[in-house]
């Protein structure tokens, strides 16, 4: 359990789609429509939830080269995301951006879009979740039931707070050049350790049927 809420804290805490999106959103068109996306994005958990419960890690179970394939995709991916935060020109999570005014209707469908085509998400529940899963402790089915409820706890927390706060911390960091470059050099270089730890690790899942 406890391995569970470290790694969901630490995905969260990385600047990703997810908080890209939900930041942006609230910086722009308010609060309200921050927790709408939100609402979205937990539809997407929900849906990574259930694929995992009927089984989705089995196939990585039996396709040892799927699972590797993904899991260097989504190293890649994060590599990516952290150059983009370090590079030459690059912009804060946090910078101001301009986006159109949605209905709720698209913002919550533009939510649940973001985090299903979110790779740190298929991570999580593809690759991360199922080695906290233990045979012998009972129910697979529930006991990733019960993981998942915990991560999709964690993050929403996590985002809620981020979505109360965005506004004020964009304001912040705009008026301090300094402080936005330390927080993209700091988010980069946790992307990047976190893409060269996923690429380098030698585990895959063990069989397990979830």
């Amino acid at each position: 359990m406890v391995g569970v809420v470290v790694a969901a804290m630490g995905l969260v805490l990385t600047p990703g789609p997810n908080m890209m999106y939900l930041v942006s959103r609230t910086v722009s068109q308010g609060r309200r429509a921050g927790l709408v996306s939100l609402a979205g994005v937990a539809a997407g958990f929900a849906v990574y939830l259930v694929a995992a419960i009927v089984g989705i890690t089995a196939v990585f179970t039996m396709v040892p080269g799927l699972y590797l394939a993904v899991k260097l995709a989504g190293a890649a991916y994060l590599g990516w995301l952290a150059w983009q935060a370090v590079r030459p020109g690059g912009v804060s999570v946090f910078t101001p951006a301009t986006v159109s005014t949605d209905p709720r209707r698209r913002l919550f469908t533009m939510g649940l879009v973001t985090n299903l085509l979110n790779p740190k998400i298929a991570i999580m529940y593809m690759a991360l979740i199922p080695q906290f899963v233990t045979p012998e402790h009972g129910m697979v089915w529930l006991q990733s039931l019960y993981l998942g409820v915990l991560q999709i706890a964690v993050d929403l927390t996590v985002n809620v707070l981020i979505i109360a706060g965005a506004g004020s911390l964009a304001s912040f960091l705009a008026e301090r050049p300094l402080w936005l470059r330390t927080q993209r050099y700091v988010t980069g270089t946790l992307l990047g350790a976190t893409a060269a730890l996923l690429a380098t690790d030698s585990s895959r899942l063990e069989s397990r049927s979830v």
